[in-house]
């Protein structure tokens, strides 16, 4: 878990809406249609940060349930308040180690999308250990979506790019969408974050993956 510096508006807006909007991780499987109390597909994020990704996506398509994983207290209270003042009710947040919860408390074939845009780099050789898209955490994830289910991915380091392509073109059952061996185009229906902006201005290259569950 990552605490960081949290505000008094971002521990209260936890307080009070985490009933709402939060799920405590328990080692036991969700049953996420009745989390969300309908059936629609349901869409994770890995490493939210402050939310605007996935409260953009929450609010455009209504139609779909967000989960929101993040380890960083103060962006889950972040994501917390604005998800309060846009009423949005298809969003929940998990803030717990992300193999923990996928292992205890998602279902396999459950999600039709996975999103894992921008995660931490871990740039000097001797953490590369420590990034996140390894071949073990990519089999899982396959093993959490449906068939033909979706796995998203972006960066702007381009060593980190190569690392998640060799790594998602060598797991059995993704399928490159792009052709192995190659980036996908930026997918229209990403939302261009704040974060995105200011690479674009400074003229940082950002790298795309699409990938498909062949189920």
């Amino acid at each position: 878990m990552r605490q960081g510096r949290i505000t008094p508006a971002q521990e209260q807006a936890i307080q009070q809406h985490w009933h709402r909007y939060g799920i405590d991780y328990q080692p036991q499987i969700l049953d996420l249609s009745q989390v969300y109390g309908r059936s629609a597909p349901k869409i994770l994020e890995i490493g939210t940060g402050t939310g605007e990704n996935i409260i953009t996506l929450a609010n455009r398509h209504s139609d779909n349930d967000y989960l929101a994983l993040e380890v960083h207290r103060p962006g889950v209270g972040k994501l917390i308040r604005q998800t309060v003042a846009l009423n949005l009710t298809n969003l929940r947040v998990i803030c717990h180690d992300a193999v923990e919860v996928l292992t205890q408390q998602i279902s396999d074939k459950t999600l039709e999308q996975i999103l894992i845009f921008f995660p931490d780099p871990w740039p000097k050789k001797r953490h590369h250990k420590r990034r996140l898209l390894q071949p073990e955490f990519v089999t899982l994830l396959c093993r959490k979506l449906q068939d033909h289910g979706r796995l998203f991915l972006a960066t702007d380091w381009r060593d980190l790019a190569e690392h998640m392509l060799m790594v998602c073109d060598k797991t059995p059952g993704l399928i490159n969408l792009a052709g192995h061996g190659n980036y996908s185009p930026r997918p229209k229906w990403r939302p261009l974050t704040r974060f995105e902006q200011r690479g674009r201005l400074l003229q940082h290259q950002v790298w795309d993956l699409a990938y498909a569950v062949n189920g």
